[in-house]
């Protein structure tokens, strides 16, 4: 039987503070969604001050990243290039999710949205980073 790493509850709790931190470091304020490999909710964060949509596009772009395995930014790449069919696919092509790949198993995903799609990825990339140290 293989076996694999998998998100706990302190590693979310850990990612959700390093992405919180570079958030704030820039005055960004955020949504931060955090799933585990089939798109399911572990763990949720809404800073004071992001909308109730940014809530909802972070979970949609973290359940992307995970079901996927690729980040969001791949696939709004494919339908900026041509790939319109891509539009049809259960997923949110826009760049803010992140894969969790730990030991070359995807374990999970990262969602943030609020600012900057660039600056959303910059936020999940730091969080996850902290599980990587």
């Amino acid at each position: 039987m293989r076996q694999r790493p998998c998100l706990t509850l302190d590693d979310c709790r850990r990612v959700a503070a390093a992405a919180e931190a570079e958030a704030r470091k820039n005055n960004w304020e955020v949504a931060i969604a955090i799933v585990d490999d089939g798109g399911h909710l572990l763990y949720f964060q809404r800073m004071d001050g992001a909308t109730p949509a940014n809530a909802e596009i972070a979970l949609r772009k973290a359940r992307t990243a995970a079901t996927t395995r690729r980040s969001t930014d791949t696939w709004e790449e494919r339908i900026r290039n041509g790939r319109l069919a891509t539009i049809a696919m259960p997923l949110l092509p826009l760049q803010g999710g992140l894969p969790i790949i730990i030991e070359g198993f995807c374990i999970g995903g990262v969602g943030v949205s609020g600012v900057q799609s660039h600056e959303d990825e910059q936020i999940a990339k730091a969080g996850i980073e902290t599980l990587l140290r």
